[in-house]
C-alpha cells in the first residue's frame, strides 16, 4: 500500500462543505468590511460586511472580535479566489425570521430601535429581520413628523407575518391604547370631583388648557384660570408646564378643572375689607357709558358710577379715567351675596364753603 503524502492526509482530514449548508467557524481576522472565519475547511471563508449587517457602512471591527465563534451559511464553496463565501446575517434572519412567527402567533411584545424612518413609517431590525411600522400604526394620535422616532427604542406587536412576500408589519399604537385604556381606569377609580391633584399642560387654545392627568385629559376654562381677569391662557401656561388643578366635576370620561380653589376665593373676607366707608385702592379695568369697573384685586370688582366719579359734572368717564389707572374710592354699597361693591371718589373730595354754600 503505498504510502499518502502530508498534503493528501491534511485535506482527508478537513471536512468537506456544500453550498447552503450551515457550519460554525471562529474569526482569525477582522478587517472593517469583511470578517475572516476558519470553518475547519481547506480554505478560509469570508463574511462581507453586507452579509454580516443590514447596517450600511457599518464598521466591523467594532463589531467582531478574533477568537468569537458564529454560525455562517455557505454560499459559494469557490469564491473564484479560493474562499469560501460565507454568511452570518442570513443565518440570523432564518432564526429570526422563526422568532418572529412565534412572536405574532403569540401576540409577544416585541422591542427594537429605529433602524430607518421612512416616509410611510418606521422601520427596526430584529434578528436582522425587518420589520416596517406604517405611520398609521406608530401612534394613537396623528404623527406629523416621524423624524423623532430615529434610533429610538420602541415596543410594538407583528399584526401581520409573510415572510414569502416580505412583508412583517409591526403595530405600536395597539399598544398605547391598551395602555391609555389601563391608566384612564385607574384615574377615574382615584380621582373624584374636589381633588386636588398634579399634571402637565399638554395643550393651550384660545377657551383653555388641555391638562394631562395620566389617562385622561382634563379641561382648564379659561373662565377657571383665576379668580381675576385672564386675557389669554397662553400668558399663563405653556405646554409642558406642571400644575396643580382642583377636579370641578367628572362628567361620563369629561373632566372639568379649576385654579379657583376655595381657601383663595377672595369674597370670603370681602365683607371686612369692603365694608362700607372703607377707602381703597384700585385699577380701572374697564369703562361703559354709566360708569367704571375697577378692579379692587383679582376676583374682585367693583362699580364706580359716572355720578360718583367728582362733584363736577362728568358726561362719560373716559373723559376723565382711562384704563389701568390707579384710582383711590370710599365704599358707599356692599352686597356680598351678589358680589356687587359701589364705589365713590367723589365721597372723598375736599368739600370748600363756596361748594357747599352752591349745594345749599
Amino acid at each position: 500500500m503505498s504510502e499518502l503524502s502530508f498534503e493528501q492526509m491534511l485535506e482527508d482530514s478537513l471536512k468537506t462543505i456544500r453550498t447552503g449548508e450551515v457550519v460554525e467557524g471562529t474569526v482569525i481576522d477582522v478587517k472593517e468590511d469583511e470578517i475572516i472565519l476558519n470553518i475547519g475547511y481547506k480554505s478560509d471563508g469570508i463574511v462581507s460586511r453586507s452579509e454580516y449587517t443590514n447596517l450600511a457602512n457599518a464598521d466591523l471591527t467594532t463589531m467582531v472580535s478574533a477568537g468569537d465563534k458564529m454560525e455562517v451559511k455557505v454560499l459559494k464553496v469557490n469564491d473564484g479566489e479560493g474562499q469560501v463565501q460565507l454568511s452570518y446575517r442570513r443565518v440570523a434572519a432564518e432564526r429570526g425570521s422563526k422568532r418572529l412567527e412565534e412572536a405574532f402567533e403569540n401576540k409577544e411584545v416585541l422591542t427594537a430601535k429605529v433602524a430607518q424612518v421612512l416616509d410611510g413609517g418606521l422601520s427596526v431590525v430584529v434578528d436582522e429581520t425587518r420589520i416596517f411600522i406604517p405611520a398609521s400604526l406608530v401612534s394613537d394620535t396623528y404623527e406629523k413628523n416621524l423624524a423623532k422616532y430615529a434610533d429610538q427604542e420602541i415596543e410594538f406587536v407583528i399584526t401581520e407575518f409573510n415572510p414569502k412576500r416580505r412583508r412583517i408589519i409591526g403595530d405600536r399604537r395597539q399598544l398605547l391604547v391598551e395602555k391609555k385604556a389601563e391608566m384612564q381606569k385607574a384615574l377615574f377609580e382615584r380621582i373624584s370631583e374636589g381633588d386636588i391633584t398634579e399634571g402637565t399642560v399638554k395643550n393651550v387654545t384660545d377657551f383653555g388648557a388641555f391638562i394631562d392627568l395620566g389617562g385622561a385629559d382634563g379641561l382648564l376654562h379659561i373662565s377657571e384660570m383665576s379668580w381675576g381677569r385672564v386675557d389669554h391662557p397662553k400668558k399663563m401656561f405653556k405646554v409642558g408646564d406642571t400644575v396643580k388643578v382642583l377636579v370641578k366635576e367628572i362628567k361620563e370620561t369629561k373632566i372639568a378643572l379649576s385654579l379657583k380653589f376655595d381657601d383663595a376665593n377672595p369674597w370670603l373676607n370681602a365683607d371686612e375689607k369692603y365694608a362700607v366707608g372703607n377707602v381703597v385702592e384700585g385699577v380701572v379695568a374697564r369703562m361703559t357709558d354709566f360708569g367704571a369697573f375697577v378692579e379692587l384685586e383679582p376676583g374682585v370688582d367693583a362699580l364706580l358710577h359716572v355720578s360718583q366719579i367728582s362733584r363736577e359734572h362728568v358726561e362719560k368717564p373716559a373723559d376723565v379715567l382711562k384704563a389701568g389707572q390707579a384710582i383711590t374710592a370710599k365704599v358707599v354699597d356692599f352686597n356680598g351675596a351678589d358680589k356687587k361693591i359701589s364705589l365713590s371718589m367723589k365721597a372723598l373730595e375736599v368739600v370748600s364753603e363756596d361748594q357747599d354754600a352752591s349745594e345749599e
